[in-house]
């Protein structure tokens, strides 16, 4: 179905507007027939300093744990093991030791698993799911497991060196709060890496719901949750305090027979939406319509479909006057230097200075492979893109 067609039918339906304009609002972006709705973040009445109140915390709790308990759990990790790997890339990146470390939401412990003890000397591991945190996987790091929420960190200020988190943050309803606080853990000159889905996850998946509901129930209602911007991501960073900041962008690429094994395997990975004004009900005739839509819009030619997930990838550096001599020693103790700088000239004058250090060879390779922030790489979108294939099931 081409884009035309898909604007032709979103027209015609002339009470979509209106039946999604209290809970969300509405855009088609100009690539292909990309139907963006984004619910409306609505303000916590108990907050009394407006806190968004956009996920309900104690369903993200129990769809975890029912995930974890699933005796199959394993074979819906594949994304998780996958980011984790990359995360754990990252920290080998910056050529330090680190005597104590903390994963955020870590569950089975998908990024330590890929670190050795030489890197991280000991880690504390924490999640809000009692049962992921029982399943945590066996490491040569010594790990002591927190069952903590994600929001509410309990630790005292200046205690750790490194701070990771993989496919965590996205569900938190207070990210500036919550980035905040994982500044104040850090020791100063300590480092915070993370990984989180974008705004573009799973949009092909939304697409199709939404056409499907327009066309059998005259409207729709937000089946996926909403995600965080990349253009959003180094404010936020810059505002919890951080410096040095970088962010990145892939996008993972997963295979699937139908639209009903994307359901499964996401509700496996206990990443079922959890927003407050989703539809729990969902018609079968509206699934029916949406298979065929998705497949029609976005199949392969062996009838598999795609699945989209976008991966923001951030560091940032807890300030440290040391930081400064390290960045203007140009070409001093084997650091390769590149000093970017970007000029906008407006209303008034913008001026961004980006300063990044990096060493030796890694310098040219991270930056053949990455999109650091503020700076998009002139090449193909397809090389950015990575296709991961999910585990076969194991007859027993």
């Amino acid at each position: 179905m081409s884009s035309g067609v898909c604007r032709r039918v979103l027209r015609a339906a002339g009470s979509w507007p209106a039946a999604s304009s209290s809970a969300s609002r509405c855009r088609i972006t100009s690539s292909g027939c990309r139907l963006r709705c984004e619910p409306r973040r609505g303000m916590s009445a108990s907050g009394a300093k407006g806190t968004m109140n956009v996920f309900n915390r104690e369903m993200k709790k129990r769809q975890k744990n029912w995930a974890a308990s699933l005796q199959d759990g394993d074979l819906y990790d594949y994304l998780r093991d996958e980011v984790g790997s990359r995360v754990a890339d990252r920290v080998y990146d910056i050529t330090r030791t680190f005597p104590l470390a903390l994963d955020i939401g870590g569950g089975k412990s998908h990024i330590a698993e890929h670190i050795s003890k030489d890197v991280v000397e000991r880690l504390f591991l924490t999640d809000v799911s009692e049962k992921a945190l029982k399943r945590t996987r066996r490491g040569e790091i010594p790990t002591h497991r927190v069952l903590a929420d994600e929001e509410f960190l309990p630790f005292k200020e200046n205690t750790f060196d490194l701070v990771v988190s993989s496919l965590s943050l996205h569900w938190i309803n207070d990210l500036p709060g919550a980035l905040k606080q994982i500044n104040q853990v850090l020791k100063p000159d300590g480092v915070f890496i993370g990984a989180m889905v974008g705004g573009e996850t799973l949009y092909e998946l939304r697409c199709s719901l939404q056409l499907a509901e327009i066309e059998r129930e005259g409207g729709f209602s937000p089946h996926v949750s909403p995600y965080t911007a990349v253009t959003d991501l180094g404010n936020l960073l810059g505002r919890a305090g951080f410096t040095m900041l970088t962010v990145d962008i892939d996008e993972v690429q997963v295979q699937y027979p139908g639209i009903i094994e994307v359901m499964t395997d996401l509700q496996g990975m206990g990443e079922s939406n959890c927003a407050w004004n989703r539809r729990s009900l969902l018609h079968r005739d509206a699934i029916l319509a949406a298979a065929a839509i998705y497949k029609e819009m976005y199949g392969n030619e062996d009838g598999s479909i795609p699945a989209t997930f976008e991966i923001l990838y951030m560091i940032g550096w807890k300030p440290h006057e040391s930081q400064v001599r390290r960045v203007f020693s140009f070409g001093f103790a084997g650091f390769d230097t590149l000093l970017l700088f970007t000029v906008c000239i407006t209303t008034g004058l913008i001026v961004y200075i980006y300063v990044l250090s990096f060493s030796g060879q890694t310098s040219k390779e991270r930056l053949s492979q990455r999109v650091v922030w503020g700076f998009v790489k002139d090449q193909p979108a397809s090389q950015h893109k990575q296709v991961i294939e999910p585990p076969e099931p194991i007859n027993s």
